[in-house]
């Protein structure tokens, strides 16, 4: 179990100072209940989990579409936090290799079971939050779901800032801007990349963000001003 619980820690790019909270995140209650001491189970890890995810799913998606209104926003996290993305996500981590269940609880399959693994999840989650704080939670919410934020928002009527980019270089340069990771610093559980955007007029703009979408889109954001400026002169 050692072993296991040091890979999902690389996993997820963070290393727990109290591993024990990282054990208990991984506790069924199943498990708890059949050892007859009254232990600690991930229930009240998860009950935070669930909030910690939130808020953070919720300020990455309000920092990445400035313009999206709030019906979309609230589909996009609803979509991101679901039960169904969260157990794909523990799948990924092989989180059920690593989950304590009691004998019944095995016996009937838990360890494959999509809520019961997106439970887990939130309750590493809390465990990451009791462990190291926000700053720790939201750089582990930026490693899961590094590859799954949505390029837009929902129903595509608030664009984000790449896109209008995007539409205000073909229109005026009839060109696309190129983005270019520059490089990344800070510790694995909060990286910090530096984002490279060269504009079809030569320009050249640098931005910093927690993961490379939200840098591209802060340096998107940046271009657009400059742009927009031009074009008022």
């Amino acid at each position: 179990m050692v072993k296991k619980l040091s890979i999902l820690q690389e996993s997820i790019h963070y290393r727990f100072k109290q591993v024990k909270l990282l054990e208990t995140a991984l506790t069924h209650s199943s498990h708890a209940n059949e050892q007859g001491t009254g232990g600690e189970h991930n229930e009240r890890l998860e009950f935070l989990g669930d909030a910690v995810l939130e808020l953070c799913v919720s300020e990455r998606l309000f920092s990445m579409f400035p313009q999206a209104r709030e019906g979309h926003l609230t589909r996009m996290r609803a979509k991101l936090v679901s039960k169904p993305s969260l157990a794909e996500i523990a799948l990924e981590l092989k989180l059920e290799s690593c989950l304590m269940l009691g004998r019944g609880e095995e016996s009937q399959g838990g360890r494959d079971r999509h809520s019961l693994l997106s439970d887990a999840l939130e309750a590493v989650l809390g465990a990451v939050f009791e462990d190291g704080g926000y700053a720790a939670a939201l750089g582990v919410v930026d490693v899961l779901f590094s590859s799954r934020w949505p390029e837009e928002p929902e129903g595509g009527k608030s664009k984000d800032y790449k896109s209008r980019l995007q539409e205000l270089t073909q229109k005026r340069f009839r060109e696309r801007p190129v983005y270019s990771l520059s490089g990344s610093s800070g510790p694995e559980h909060a990286k910090v990349f530096e984002v490279s955007l060269a504009l079809p007029d030569g320009r050249v703009l640098i931005a910093e963000g927690p993961s490379v979408k939200r840098a591209e889109q802060k340096a998107a954001g940046i271009a657009l001003r400059q742009l927009e400026a031009d074009a008022d002169q």
